[in-house]
């Protein structure tokens, strides 16, 4: 398969053209001294951090006050640039209203006095002076954890360490705030603990829950850090795919849903300080002893999945296995890589599958159009969590497919996904066998995501008549008569000698 060339793409051009939803994320210039206008305060802050997985999780509620004149309706978050990049499903809600979906969100180029980069948070409707409004903020960090030590022995256990500041980054004034940390287990050897933020211990410690604060921090100015690390046990591997490539192929004709996802892995778990040894492994995988490498991957599929392949650079993985589903229940992909990846290891690898497209595809009555619904990522499910820095969801749809439209389809809760503004979503042509003008694909582009973003789905719209779907049958009958003409009329030359 191969993009087809620009003459096409001009052929193409008018029903490429008809998609009204596309977008290209764009960042807002501020000034180099930008500050935000103090117009908010922060009466009350709790930030919830979640360690239990290779990547941080964090909540925040805040309890927001307009304290100016003019009703407000623009709150900044501030980060530093070099963590901006890696925050992963960023979103914001009221909340006490959660179900009225997330407020849009814009983002902001690095302000070069001071280093941080804005999340611009649009309230639905301004905020009146000395009214409140509890936010539920909640994101990802990626790649914020460190192994320490860097390297260990096979069979050791590993430690990661997390930094952080025990008053939360923020552009506003804060009245009260506190921070509570979840780790995967109370095996905490080190940690800061504060001296004159609060009367008593700090943090205090409860089980595997420590908590920083609560801080009264009403005459603190905004911006000012107490710097915090926490070092604990996660001997488990930190899986990260620097890219997964995702493609749905949408098959009229066959009927067909053809899933294909291709992975770039990585474990930045702690390197081995010694050589890999076999023996040993094979021991401690006999007794299920915890591993900081990756030794399988569970890839749930939904019901009706069929075909099932894994597929890494040398060739089909047999090592693998398939637990197949009925219609109702789902089947289960068991991926066993040829070799276990330790810390600072990659392996990439590609698995698929097809599916009954008219569990997916509805067509709406009376008209041309159809609709597709999938899910937007599956991957792996892995207790210790899967982090993606880069992934990109093609779907190709069949020849003729015109006036495309997509949806990101979300709930209540997160489902670890950008705004739709900070999708990359485009439109090409494909070329594929016995095609005449290319497939329409549809290609959407994210960075920094989580695998909570697995129970998000994608709708897709798009109009097909009859004759698009005649197009190919049609060109090929065609190109066959004309071929037949041709022997025909080849064959009646007559090419004989013959006297004059």
């Amino acid at each position: 398969m191969r993009f087809f060339t620009a003459t096409v793409l001009g052929l193409l051009a008018p029903s490429l053209a008809a998609a009204t939803n596309l977008t290209t994320p764009s960042r807002l210039a501020l000034p180099s001294d930008f500050k935000p206008a103090q117009v908010f305060k922060n009466t009350n802050l709790v930030r919830n951090t979640n360690l239990e997985k290779g990547y941080v999780r964090e909540t925040v509620n805040v309890v927001v006050e307009n304290v100016d004149k003019q009703p407000q309706s623009d709150y900044y978050i501030p980060f530093p640039s070099d963590v901006f990049e890696r925050v992963g499903g960023f979103e914001v809600r009221d909340k006490k209203a959660t179900g009225k979906g997330r407020f849009d969100v814009d983002v902001t180029e690095a302000v070069s006095a001071s280093g941080n980069q804005y999340f611009v948070v649009h309230f639905p409707e301004p905020l009146a002076p000395k009214s409140q409004i509890t936010l539920g903020i909640s994101y990802s960090v990626l790649s914020a954890l460190s192994p320490l030590p860097a390297t260990i022995g096979q069979n050791d256990k590993q430690y990661l360490t997390h930094s952080f500041s025990a008053y939360i980054p923020s552009a506003y004034q804060t009245v009260t705030q506190k921070t509570k940390v979840k780790f995967p287990n109370a095996d905490v050897p080190d940690y800061t603990t504060t001296e004159g933020l609060k009367s008593g211990a700090d943090p205090e410690r409860k089980g595997a829950t420590y908590t920083y604060g609560p801080y009264d921090t009403a005459k603190v100015a905004p911006g000012i850090e107490y710097p915090v690390t926490v070092r604990y046990e996660f001997t488990s591997p930190v899986i990260t795919a620097s890219l997964l490539e995702r493609d749905l192929e949408v098959s009229h004709w066959g009927g067909n849903l053809a899933t294909e996802e291709r992975y770039w892995l990585r474990n930045n778990a702690s390197q081995l300080t010694t050589q890999f040894s076999r023996v040993e492994w094979t021991f401690s995988s006999y007794q299920k002893a915890p591993t900081s490498a990756v030794r399988e991957l569970t890839y749930p599929l939904l019901p009706g999945s069929v075909d099932a392949y894994f597929i890494d650079d040398i060739g089909n993985v047999s090592t693998s296995r398939y637990r197949p589903g009925t219609a109702k229940t789902g089947a289960n992909l068991e991926l066993k890589p040829r070799y276990p990846i330790f810390g600072g290891w990659n392996y990439s690898f590609k698995v698929g599958w097809n599916n009954d497209l008219s569990a997916f595809l509805r067509k709406a009555t009376g008209s041309d159009s159809y609709v597709l619904k999938a899910p937007f990522l599956q991957g792996p499910k892995m207790a210790e969590g899967v982090q993606y820095e880069r992934v990109i969801v093609r779907v190709v749809l069949p020849e003729g497919a015109h006036n495309v439209r997509y949806e990101i389809i979300e709930g209540a809760a997160s489902n670890g996904l950008p705004g739709a503004n900070q999708i990359h979503a485009s439109l090409s042509s494909l070329k594929t066998y016995m095609d005449t003008l290319g497939r329409t694909t549809l290609t959407l582009e994210v960075d920094s995501l989580t695998d909570e973003a697995r129970d998000a789905q994608l709708m897709v719209t798009y109009d097909h008549t009859l004759m698009d779907a005649l197009r190919k049958p049609l060109t090929i009958f065609a190109g066959l008569l004309t071929v037949f003409v041709g022997i025909w009329f080849i064959g009646n030359l007559d090419v004989s000698i013959k006297k004059r």
